[in-house]
Formats: C-alpha cells, sequence, structure tokens
C-alpha cells in the first residue's frame, strides 16, 4: 500500500501499540518490527517519533470527538448522555495503558498540548452544556455551578491517572475512573435524576453509540 493508505495503516497500529505499552517504551525498531517494514519505510512518512505521536494524537482525538458529538445527538436527556459516554470510557479504558497520557506530557509536549486543548474546549464545554440541560429537566440540582463542575470533572480524569494517589498495585485504573465518574454524577443528581441514572446503569441497557 502506498500514501495516505500506508500513513493511516501505521499510525492505526502505532496507536494500538502506544496505549497497551506506553508510548516511551515502544521505539521505532519496535514499531518497524511489528509492522513487518522497514525503518526506511516508517520516516518516508514522519520525520521522527516525536511526528509519529502527535499525528497519532490528532487522529486518536479528532476520532474522540466525533464520537461524544455523535453521543450528544443521540442522548434523550442528559443523563443518558453520561451514561453513553460512561459506557465509551469502559471501552476505552481496556485498551489504555494508564503511563500514555504520562508519557506525552514528559516526552512530547507538542502532542500534550493537543490532549490539553481537548481537554480545556471539548471536553469542558461538553460538561457544561450537559450540566445546564440536565438542570432545566430537572435531572441535575439546580444549585450547581456548570463552570466549577466541568473543572471538578477534569479534576476528577487527571487524577485517575496519578499512581501516587491510587498506586497501580492497589488499585484498578479501570475501577478508578468508573467510580470517580459515579461518583461526580451523583454530585450533580435530584433524586429524580438519580433514578433515571440507575434504570440506565441496568445490566440490559446496551446503548447503540455509533
Amino acid at each position: 500500500m502506498e500514501g495516505l493508505e500506508t500513513k493511516d495503516k501505521i499510525l492505526e497500529s502505532v496507536e494500538a501499540l502506544f496505549m497497551k505499552y506506553g508510548v516511551r517504551s515502544v521505539t521505532m525498531d519496535d514499531i518497524a518490527r511489528h509492522l513487518a517494514i522497514s525503518k526506511k519505510t516508517l520516516y518516508q512518512h514522519f520525520a521522527d517519533k516525536d511526528d509519529m505521536v502527535y499525528k497519532m494524537s490528532e487522529n486518536f482525538l479528532e476520532r474522540a470527538f466525533k464520537q461524544y458529538e455523535e453521543i450528544a445527538h443521540q442522548a434523550k436527556n442528559s443523563i443518558e448522555e453520561l451514561s453513553m459516554i460512561s459506557v465509551c470510557m469502559k471501552k476505552d479504558m481496556e485498551h489504555l495503558n494508564p503511563s500514555v497520557l504520562f508519557d506525552l506530557q514528559k516526552y512530547h509536549p507538542k502532542a500534550w498540548n493537543l490532549w490539553m486543548t481537548h481537554k480545556s474546549k471539548v471536553i469542558t464545554e461538553s460538561v457544561i452544556r450537559n450540566i445546564r440541560n440536565g438542570i432545566e429537566d430537572g435531572y441535575f440540582r439546580s444549585d450547581i455551578n456548570p463552570e466549577i463542575m466541568a473543572i471538578t470533572r477534569i479534576i476528577l480524569i487527571e487524577s485517575a491517572f496519578d499512581s501516587h494517589l491510587y498506586p497501580r498495585d492497589r488499585f484498578n485504573f479501570f475501577d478508578v475512573q468508573t467510580q470517580l465518574f459515579d461518583l461526580f454524577v451523583y454530585g450533580l443528581c435530584t433524586e429524580k435524576g438519580k433514578k433515571l441514572y440507575l434504570k440506565y446503569k441496568e445490566p440490559n441497557y446496551q446503548p447503540t453509540i455509533l
């Protein structure tokens, strides 16, 4: 395969490797060996590993943005939107090495800035919109400040990656993220909202997320 198709295939495989093993531990030699291609071929598409990590991050975040945008359109209400996001998070967490974001922050600042922009704009704006809709529908408490809660959500997400707070030998990363998410949602909800959220958490609830 040549051109864009080859580049996309490389990025797809690279993302899977990074998410499984972390970014720092995977070398260009590892990638070439995994794809059964030469390093020369890799360098025809990417200037270096930093360039590859940046483009992988672009693809990942663009895909995430589209997915969460689709959820916002599909969801019948603010509670279902959060429930569908929870399902997506669980799927993502199953394939994510917690060291990925740490590696980006320490070794790939350009890619890290992309994640920070995504966090500060896309996630924050999405949470604020969701909370405002939930307040209007009576599912969330009217005394909540949406902007404060959006920032709180970001802090909770980041805290789960902190191995000092949640040592890997004592806590499962997936469980930490799930419980922090539930804590956040329950803190927002009125009694009406809690009942609906519990309904969506039932095992037979299987949302169709495109």
